[in-house]
């Protein structure tokens, strides 16, 4: 069958098809709702790709160019979840509205495409995560510089940024964005590893110079140097075609959008993009949202609070001014965490409310919710006024007293408003005169009409008069036949009955016209006014958005306190001698799940540098690793800490080498990700930077392992001088600490009983006597007999060590020889299960054993004593 395209929009549809293919022909790569009185109906490929994804009914109805026209439709009250799976599918869609009067059109009533839906520019309440934040992002690289453009269409922020074009995964890791635009030229491998939808644009919307004039034109502004923005480049290419896809999928100006934050690397620690994963800040290795430490620390009384919390723990500060403002403000609210807490609780999220005002978008349950926060909101005031460190006064001055916006909205929306406009009852009583008097036509016509059959019995005379309502005929008198000669000249025959004639006079007439359009035109003047209203509204979002950024400021470090308290977590110290000194540090998610936890010590310095550990398996070794980095995240963020003190000097990256994964789609084994990370370490810790190194070199044989170990360890020692924590099951590496004074060897402590081992998870100075890997082999489950052959096998290693009277040393030892055929009767014994013999059957064995031996010894039976 031909499918019927835009190109063929001509007589040969109908007028509505050709409408609806002059829409579609402007956004060919989205799916287009076509609204049809209370439904959005999709068409040809755009239903059957709707039924597949959306799970709705594939119908074909009527003819359109002599081809039967396939649809799919959606109620319209209905469309936001619908939108919502299209979106978490990675879907655009564009959404078409009726804007034309029905009444007034002659052929199909005026259409319009009123906003586009994508991953990146959504700012509906129900297609958003409350806790996290929903970015669209811009890339534009440049002779090996990288320009990042983001916003947040939800909250207003606009930020740009560059770095090294090799950071871009770990940018990208760290903005997680939910869309990414680049220039359709733009050919990237990097992209491929990244989840979010690519959107692919004409290269002129990057170009630098009419970026640059969107900006300003777009801010009001002559040039971009009040922003600090006027030496970037790649930046600015990408915020402006960033800017101008905005507004293109909201169809507005953005006012929200007032200001452009420059932000640069040296601000926060830098985190890779495996360190990120490793250390489950926000999210799992295996992609789960708990256990993290986010999911720890996350009980802010706000969906602001909450988002702002996931933006510090991937933004730790490097600026020790303002890690000291965060960390002394936590202290004041340790003993007001609870009731500041409390009085955050009603607000909701004025940021996001305040976007959709500027968006024109805003619902009415918005505006109350709005209403109501901000007239909860002086009561931090009290519980703030003494606590006196500069940062919760800053915060506290954010927060206002008595907010016109409260004010206003107080006066103009219901208490309870019904929750879409189009239903009525939104605005206040006495808010609009006129729209008093239209709901008293509706809700008081009952009482006027028993008015007016009182005053018209007493008029005529006639008792039996009556004032009625008829859906067909409207309002009326009724009088019976048997009073006719009563009934007075200005009343108007409407309908006769069989023993009643029913009329209308000039007065009841005006009523009825009145009434019957009563609802129509409250709703009507009900809308401007609302429409009204939000145009009042929006010289006070630069004010509503600040206000949202004091609630969320204060809400995280309530938190901060509140865990603080409750965890007995310590202020830590900061100075500009090199030090990472934590004295009995917690891992804070494994201690929450744990009935008691081991705590450590882990000290490193300028005569200290990097600590060799050593240890068994399951011991704590990338527990006591994994803990070290979060604390010292967590200290840079502003929060106390899981420790009995703690004090740090500069730090400027956290580096992660920890687990074992392969990149399948990327063609790159285990080993192969093992070391591109290592060599990315390598190339870019500095002396300030914490390493974390965890079993390097097992990826490949043991002779390739231990020599890339000791080689990396060695580079890590003198050449980048990085505070470092080496993990290895290689002994050979302990020798190290004799080689070189700012290395300290450390072990995690067991004990062996009744051949099973005791894990003590704690970290004592020297290295570890042994792996303990059989052991632990045999707490997974490995068979007996498999453990038992691996006994042997040691045995033969450590005495063949023995008798070079050292310790194996792989790089000269040989390997043993291959183990002979051991004798029969011998090798039957070393196989036995014994554990696994009944009584009698471990008898009738050692008959039999026996016998074997006599024979084999073939001295009739005597056996040597």
């Amino acid at each position: 069958m031909t499918k019927p395209s835009a190109d063929s929009a001509a007589p040969s549809h109908t007028p509505m098809m050709q409408q609806y293919f002059a829409l579609k022909s402007q956004h060919t790569d989205k799916l287009l709702f076509y609204r049809m009185g209370d439904f959005y109906e999709l068409f040809y490929d755009d239903a059957e790709k709707a039924a597949r994804l959306l799970d709705i009914t594939l119908t074909t109805r009527g003819q359109s160019a002599g081809a039967p026209v396939r649809m799919a439709g959606i109620p319209f009250h209905a469309v936001e979840q619908y939108l919502a799976k299209l979106v978490k599918l990675g879907e655009s869609a564009a959404i078409c509205e009726q804007v034309g009067d029905p009444a007034a059109s002659k052929g199909p009533v005026e259409r319009q495409v009123v906003r586009v839906v994508t991953p990146g520019t959504l700012t509906d309440a129900a297609l958003l995560d409350d806790k996290t934040d929903n970015r669209l992002l811009a890339l534009v690289f440049q002779q090996g510089v990288l320009g990042i453009a983001w916003l947040s269409l939800a909250s207003g922020e606009f930020v740009v940024q560059e770095t090294r074009a090799e950071h871009c995964l770990s940018e990208l890791e760290r903005l997680r964005p939910a869309e990414i635009l680049v220039a359709d030229n733009a050919r990237l491998a990097v992209l491929e590893q990244v989840r979010a939808p690519i959107k692919r644009l004409p290269p002129w919307q990057f170009e630098r110079a009419s970026a640059s004039e969107r900006l300003a034109r777009h801010f009001a502004v002559q040039d971009l140097a009040g922003f600090g923005a006027q030496d970037l480049g790649p930046a600015i290419g990408a915020a402006g075609a960033l800017l101008e896809y905005a507004r293109a999928t909201q169809g507005s100006q953005l006012p929200h959008l007032d200001t452009l934050r420059v932000e640069t690397s040296s601000q926060y620690i830098q985190l890779d993009a495996a360190t990120r994963r490793n250390l489950e800040l926000t999210e799992t290795i295996r992609g789960e949202a708990a256990p993290t430490l986010f999911s720890l620390l996350d009980h802010c009384a706000t969906s602001l609070g909450s988002r702002l919390l996931r933006h510090w723990l991937h933004h730790p500060l490097r600026d020790h001014a303002r890690i000291r403002a965060r960390l002394d403000a936590v202290e004041a609210l340790l003993p007001a965490h609870e009731p500041v807490l409390a009085a955050l609780r009603p607000v909701a999220d004025i940021e996001r409310i305040a976007s959709r005002i500027a968006l024109r978008s805003a619902r009415p349950r918005d505006l109350s919710a709005l209403r109501d926060s901000l007239l909860a909101l002086p009561a931090l005031h009290p519980l703030l006024a003494e606590l006196n460190t500069p940062l919760l006064v800053q915060l506290a001055g954010q927060i206002p007293a008595q907010s016109p916006v409260a004010a206003l909205l107080a006066q103009a929306v219901a208490p309870e408003p019904a929750s879409q406009l189009r239903d009525g009852g939104v605005l206040a009583d006495g808010y609009d005169a006129e729209l008093d008097q239209l709901r008293a036509l509706q809700t008081d016509a009952g009482s006027y009409l028993l008015e007016l059959e009182a005053r018209e019995k007493a008029r005529t005379g006639i008792s039996t008069l009556k004032v009625g309502f008829n859906a067909v005929h409207g309002f009326y008198i009724e009088v019976s036949k048997a009073q006719d000669a009563k009934v007075p000249d200005d009343y108007r025959r409407r309908q006769t009955l069989k023993n009643a004639e029913r009329y209308i006079t000039p007065e009841l007439k005006t009523f009825e016209d009145k009434a019957l359009s009563a609802k129509d035109r409250a709703l009507a003047r009900e809308k401007a006014l609302y429409e009204a209203l939000l145009e009042q509204l929006l010289p006070h979002i630069s004010d509503l958005r600040l206000t949202a950024q004091a609630v969320a400021g204060l809400d995280v470090l309530a938190t901060f306190a509140r865990h603080a308290a409750s965890r007995q977590y310590v202020k830590p110290t900061l100075g500009q001698a090199p030090a990472l000194d934590i004295r009995a540090g917690r891992h804070p998610v494994v201690e929450a799940q744990v009935d008691r936890f081991i705590a450590n010590d882990c000290q490193l310095g300028a005569a200290r540098k990097l600590l060799l550990i050593t240890g068994p398996n399951m011991g704590g070794k990338s527990t006591y690793m994994r803990q070290t980095a979060l604390l010292t995240l967590l200290a840079h963020c502003g929060g106390f800490v899981p420790a009995d003190s703690a004090h740090f000097g500069p730090i400027d990256r956290i580096f992660t080498r920890i687990g074992a994964s392969d990149d399948l789609a990327g063609g790159r084994s285990t080993f192969m990700v093992e070391m591109t990370e290592t060599a990315n370490i390598l190339n870019n810790a500095s002396e300030q930077a914490l390493v974390l190194m965890d079993e390097v070199g097992r990826g490949t044989s043991t002779f390739d392992g231990l020599a890339l170990a000791m080689a990396i360890a060695r580079s890590l020692i003198e050449k980048n001088r990085s505070y470092t924590l080496f993990a290895t099951h290689y002994f050979e590496m302990t020798r190290l600490a004799q080689d070189y004074p700012s290395v300290a060897n450390v072990h995690l402590s067991a004990v062996e009983h009744q051949d099973k081992i005791v894990f003590l998870h704690h970290v004592e100075d020297g290295p570890a006597s042994q792996s303990y890997g059989l052991q632990v082999a045999a707490l997974a489950g490995v068979p007996g007999t498999v453990i038992r052959q691996a006994r042997r096998y040691l045995a033969q290693l450590e005495n063949q060590a023995a008798s070079q009277h050292a310790q194996p040393d792989l790089f000269a030892a040989p390997l043993p020889e291959p183990i002979a055929e051991p004798d029969p009767l011998l090798g039957r014994l070393a196989e036995l299960d014994i554990d696994a013999l009944s009584p009698r059957e471990a008898l009738a064995l050692l008959y039999d054993v026996r016998e074997q031996a006599r024979n084999a010894l073939g001295n009739g039976g005597n056996l040597p004593l």
